[in-house]
């Protein structure tokens, strides 16, 4: 039909315009399709994504040629990974209703660490054009065990070639923390520093989930795991670290100074901390990630809390990311959904900053990460 119309309105040019432009369009959906994407065309991607998970806590999701068609030519690269939780479906508690999401059960979590090989197989399976798409992380370790280490350490030398970080993986969540089975993690637990030591040494990027504070905390309290993280990153200067949600939550939001201020402003009070740790240069290794629509509702919430947002990410532009943390998308309005959230923050900051926080972090963190995770891979995998 719009062929049928463009003739009819300009003739034969305009039919032979139409045709070229459309064997340019198609040869270039063509060559997304089969080649991945190539360097040439890396701008005209609108993002990378930090924060992905493939499946839920059941680990069901979409397969990656399903991901890589909703990614199409919007979506240069991204990280892959599932979720480490595994949530139980206890007849006992919810009967013949299968829960999917852990607020759906009073049953616990326990540690799934086949997810890891699962993310793998699927991660081989691809073109090699296609691999160059995708970050693949391990995150099917418990973070309270001291065989951590020795899980991500067999992982690599099961699967070398694939993964390039550890992640998500929670310390300190809303809710989760307390459904999980077994010992509780926490940021003083020498697990953790274990951890965070072999991924230092091998060079595999963190994305860490650790909650600034508690739920419903009291106004113009002090976080409770402020001191605690803070220590922790310190421990582990060789190691690149992402602090994802910059350590906000569903109801853990901006720190308040006082019970009268909305939840959905970012309080002075929360860039202070979050600048705190940008100008340490004992944490110069730090990093944020901004995914989640639940902390995107905190940083559009307002006309203040834009402000204020906008004013960090344009001083230290190199150290956020943009990440999606959407699970396992059914459809293109699903995962780009936070994305359009944060419409107002990309028309708002600089073009130098926008571009580093939508792709050029990534790219730089993450191929820093893959050259360092395979130079130890040829070196350890026998």
């Amino acid at each position: 039909m719009m062929r049928e119309n463009c003739i009819e309105r300009t003739g034969t040019y305009a039919s032979v315009s139409f045709t070229v432009k459309t064997i340019v369009s198609v040869s270039f959906l063509l060559l997304i399709s089969k080649n991945g994407f190539s360097q040439g065309s890396k701008d005209s991607f609108l993002m990378d994504d930090s924060h992905f998970h493939l499946t839920n806590y059941v680990q069901e999701g979409i397969d990656l040629q399903q991901y890589l068609s909703i990614m199409g030519n919007r979506v240069g690269r991204s990280t892959l990974f599932g979720i480490p939780l595994q949530q139980m479906w206890s007849y006992q508690n919810s009967g013949t209703f299968a829960p999917t999401y852990y607020l759906q059960s009073d049953a616990p979590l326990y540690y799934y660490s086949f997810t890891d090989a699962y993310i793998a197989s699927l991660y081989n399976k691809l073109s090699a054009a296609d691999k160059q798409r995708f970050d693949p992380m391990i995150t099917g370790f418990n973070p309270a065990d001291m065989y951590a280490k020795a899980h991500i350490k067999r992982v690599l030398q099961t699967f070398p070639g694939v993964f390039t970080g550890i992640g998500e993986f929670s310390i300190h969540k809303e809710f989760v923390s307390s459904k999980v089975s077994g010992e509780t993690a926490s940021l003083t637990n020498p697990a953790l520093d274990s951890i965070l030591d072999f991924a230092g040494e091998v060079g595999l990027v963190v994305i860490l989930h650790n909650d600034l504070d508690m739920p419903m905390a009291k106004a113009g309290t002090e976080p409770v795991y402020l001191d605690q993280v803070k220590a922790v990153l310190k421990r582990h200067p060789n190691t690149t670290i992402i602090w994802a949600h910059m350590g906000l939550g569903r109801i853990v939001h901006p720190v308040q100074q006082s019970g009268s201020e909305p939840v959905s402003e970012r309080n002075p009070n929360q860039m202070v901390i979050v600048e705190s740790i940008l100008t340490d240069p004992a944490l110069k290794h730090v990093y944020f990630d901004i995914s989640w629509d639940e902390v995107a509702k905190y940083i559009v919430g307002s006309e203040q809390a834009l402000k204020n947002s906008i004013t960090i990410l344009n001083r230290y532009p190199d150290r956020f990311l943009f990440g999606s943390d959407v699970v396992a998308p059914k459809n293109p309005e699903m995962y780009y959904a936070v994305y359009n959230m944060y419409t107002p923050v990309w028309k708002a900051l600089t073009p130098e900053t926008s571009e580093k926080v939508r792709k050029g972090n990534y790219e730089r963190l993450f191929d820093a990460a893959r050259k360092k995770v395979r130079a130890w891979e040829k070196a350890n995998v026998k």
